[in-house]
């Protein structure tokens, strides 16, 4: 059983009403693991960081690295990180590729 915390489950509810409104074709079974896997954190290791606020992830088991953003970043400041630092983190799509969103130090 996985456990979430108030605010994801609430955020979960309201994706799985939208879903199951827009579109009777899939089963609700398929659209609540399509969700489910849309909260699992990624792991993966900071690759490269620049002195402009920014940098790149390479993912375990990916082979393109994901860029991330100063702004992405939860509990950690950007000048705290090094090359080579553990990181947890979700992947969003944005105009120009995957983005890495809330990352964390693992």
């Amino acid at each position: 059983m996985i456990k979430f915390d108030s605010s994801i489950f609430i955020c979960y509810n309201a994706l799985a009403n939208y879903y199951s409104k827009k579109s009777s074709r899939f089963s609700k079974k398929y659209r609540i693991a399509t969700l489910l896997i849309s909260f699992e954190l990624m792991k993966g290791v900071i690759k490269k960081l620049t002195d402009k606020g920014f940098g790149f992830i390479a993912p375990e088991g990916e082979e393109k690295d994901l860029f991330f953003h100063s702004n992405a970043l939860v509990d950690v400041q950007f000048n705290e990180l090094r090359e080579g630092d553990a990181v947890t983190f979700e992947s969003e799509r944005s105009p120009k590729g995957m983005n890495a969103v809330n990352v964390r130090r693992a």
